[in-house]
């Protein structure tokens, strides 16, 4: 990388490289606190931003999750839509689906318009990341 002290305009040197790296999506400086929590249902969990460790139980068969309070999930952060994301539960299992939000929704590292959540599935809204816990129910049906 270019030495800005020895090189001000930041033009690349001959020998100079550039580093590329993805931040992890596990972060181990934010404890997941509801990992080994036997939850009666499906919850989320808010481990960074603005709210860390509220928990939102989630059930119903659907959960809006944005900045306006009518929401069952209300992130209250200019960086979340109003109406940003909902949650469908079903026989299928549990969907996360963006509501063309400005800002994404991204599961597991990955910006998506529909995805499923799984035991463990990290959500990002905005300036908050989230965990996805299945109820004890929901993790004995599966095997895990």
């Amino acid at each position: 990388m270019t030495d800005m002290l020895n090189n001000p305009s930041g033009a690349n040197l001959p020998g100079d490289s550039t580093c590329v790296f993805r931040m992890p999506v596990d972060d181990a400086t934010v404890p997941d606190l509801m990992k080994s929590a036997q939850t009666p249902t499906p919850v989320l969990t808010i481990i960074k931003g603005p709210q860390t460790g509220n928990t939102f139980e989630l059930e119903g068969p659907e959960t809006t999750i944005g900045r306006d309070p009518a929401n069952g999930i209300f992130l209250n952060d200019m960086t979340v839509s109003r109406a940003h994301a909902k949650i469908v539960r079903n026989a299928a299992g549990v969907l996360i689906e963006d509501l063309g939000s400005l800002n994404g929704t991204w599961v597991d590292g990955a910006i998506v318009n529909s995805a499923p959540l799984h035991d463990g599935s990290s959500v990002q809204i905005g300036t908050f990341t989230l965990i996805y816990h299945e109820s004890q129910a929901e993790r004995i049906e599966t095997g895990e």
